[in-house]
């Protein structure tokens, strides 16, 4: 009951606290709010085949044997569990996939990390927007078969083990990393530790986007001790996710946003 109960609570709370575009007074975050806006817009015709992939696994009777090393999913905790169980209750939807995909274009996106790749759908927005390369990270073996597109998406490179020994050695070949989505363990501890990381590799136009801050209070936890990073310039918290920027010409500012 608690775990039914405590996002219904955290999402009012959200909904009292947040902000629309006619709101803000910095001219910066007007014109990024606008081009949010305008950029999801301009894509109404963009990746439908990666919307047809997520149908064709939302159709599918596939049962897999998932490996689970984070705090699970409150829907389908179970060893095996249906692909289409996983596709609907697991992933991001289109309308924030493309939320990620606008972010990333505000970076060099040189050097992109996806922490939890799932079904690969977010993969697949992110790799549409990265100039570089995209690692995605997934610990369970068969949800990594099932996420590797058969075709194109060159860019995209899948990363799969145990996160806390495959990031480490993907971050120690790169000089730099310039967006990063944390969206795996949903831990307090696997959070944090996954965020410093990564923190180490930012410059100031580094941009990261963590997933499911308010899922749980171990999340909400998390979230509070990143917006309190000195290093920390901006937060935008869109309920579903967080975004991070490490540059911004004003006073430390958060922010709770309308989407």
């Amino acid at each position: 009951m608690l775990n039914q109960v405590y996002p219904l609570l955290s999402y009012l709370n959200y909904w009292l606290k947040k902000e629309d575009k006619y709101s803000l007074q910095s001219p910066l975050l007007f014109n990024t709010y606008q081009g949010l806006n305008h950029f999801i817009h301009s894509r109404k015709e963009e990746d439908l085949e990666i919307e047809a992939f997520r149908k064709s696994l939302l159709t599918t009777d596939d049962i897999i044997e998932v490996s689970d090393y984070g705090a699970g999913s409150k829907r389908v905790n179970t060893t095996l569990r249906k692909v289409a169980d996983i596709t609907k209750f697991s992933t991001s939807s289109r309308k924030f996939a493309q939320l990620y995909q606008y972010f990333c274009t505000l970076t060099p996106a040189d050097n992109v990390l996806e922490l939890g790749t799932c079904m690969g759908i977010t993969s697949r927005y992110l790799s549409k927007v990265t100039k570089g390369n995209l690692y995605s990270f997934e610990g369970s073996e068969e949800i990594a078969r099932v996420a590797t597109p058969s075709q194109g998406y060159d860019n995209l490179s899948l990363q799969i083990g145990v996160l806390k020994d495959t990031l480490p050695y993907t971050l120690s070949n790169l000089a730099q990393v310039d967006f990063a989505l944390i969206d795996a363990t949903h831990t307090y501890e696997g959070t944090l530790h996954y965020f410093e990381k990564i923190l180490e590799k930012t410059h100031p136009k580094s941009i990261i986007a963590i997933g499911d801050i308010h899922w749980s209070t171990e999340m909400e936890k998390a979230w509070e001790e990143i917006k309190r990073k000195p290093e920390v310039r901006l937060t935008l918290d869109f309920f579903e996710c967080g975004i991070v920027f490490f540059e911004y010409p004003g006073e430390k500012s958060e922010y709770i946003l309308d989407f």
